[in-house]
């Protein structure tokens, strides 16, 4: 995805987006049985934060930001790899992978990937980043 910012702000943008989004499935987050259910560690995230679902794995700002998790089902990972220079655009390119270990893990991968619901909830997430990134501030 293009986004029409460059490197820094679209890092600070996903930073954001990530806290508020993911932040909010702590409900979610305890039903499934994550490894991580709550925010914690350092703010803005930084490797070794958490998020309900999520622990940061690596953030190198402007560069990459990987988060993985874990629970019942499934073993998974987030991770959102930004390129640009200072003042131009920045792509942002995410990565997922999972395993889906066990029956229960095979009936949970037909409804999340099967369904297709998966991109659709990535294709979301990488949305909210770009228009968070391209919002100008309001002229003075």
């Amino acid at each position: 995805m293009l986004v029409d910012a460059d490197p820094g702000a679209t890092w600070k943008a996903s930073l954001r987006v990530a806290e508020g989004w993911l932040g909010s499935a702590g409900g979610t987050a305890r039903l499934l049985g994550c490894t991580d259910t709550g925010p914690s560690g350092p703010r803005p995230l930084a490797t070794g934060s958490a998020l309900p679902g999520f622990h940061v794995e690596a953030a190198e700002p402007g560069r990459i930001l990987a988060l993985a998790g874990k629970h019942r089902f499934s073993d998974y990972a987030l991770v959102l790899h930004f390129e640009g220079e200072d003042g131009g655009p920045t792509t942002v390119r995410a990565e997922t992978r999972a395993t889906f270990p066990g029956t229960k893990g095979n009936v949970y991968r037909a409804v999340v990937i099967g369904t297709r619901g998966h991109v659709l909830v990535t294709r979301r997430l990488l949305g909210r980043i770009k228009r968070r990134a391209e919002r100008r501030p309001a002229a003075a």
